[in-house]
């Protein structure tokens, strides 16, 4: 049986593989992405990515009890390119996995490779009347 390798090591993966790209346009793209579980870790990654690179404070994933995914980040009133449904509700599972948080509420910091540095994003996860919000924290520059 071949080794698929954590969760966690092939956003990072990504995230060197996405360095150089628009991380906004790539995740405009994965809407149409029919590998659901592969576009919630480049959307992860791309998150990630575009978190560091415009200085956002935070940036939530929201998934309505109507199964609606939306995007949110602090720094502008508008919302970023949604992942759609599927991957959405996959990138909820991606989080949880990265994160091994079960329960409706919790936080952890994750610590996440880029390129020839580091970051330690703050993740929160909370689940309320069939809702649920994954919000990631970046640090100041």
């Amino acid at each position: 049986m071949k080794d698929q390798g954590s969760m966690h090591k092939k956003v990072q993966e990504m995230c060197d593989c996405y360095a150089t790209n628009d991380p906004l346009k790539e995740m405009s793209k994965l809407k149409n992405d029919s590998d659901t579980a592969a576009a919630a870790i480049k959307w992860v990654a791309l998150a990630a990515l575009h978190g560091v690179n415009n200085n956002a404070k935070e940036i939530s994933i929201h998934r309505g009890d109507d199964g609606k995914v939306t995007v949110l980040a602090e720094y502008r009133t508008g919302e970023l390119p949604s992942p759609g449904h599927d991957a959405g509700l996959k990138i909820f599972e991606t989080f949880r996995e990265m994160t091994h948080i079960d329960t409706d509420k919790g936080k952890t910091a994750l610590a996440l490779g880029i390129r020839d540095s580091s970051i330690e994003l703050n993740v929160k996860i909370r689940m309320k009347d069939g809702t649920e919000k994954i919000s990631i924290g970046f640090p100041k520059k």
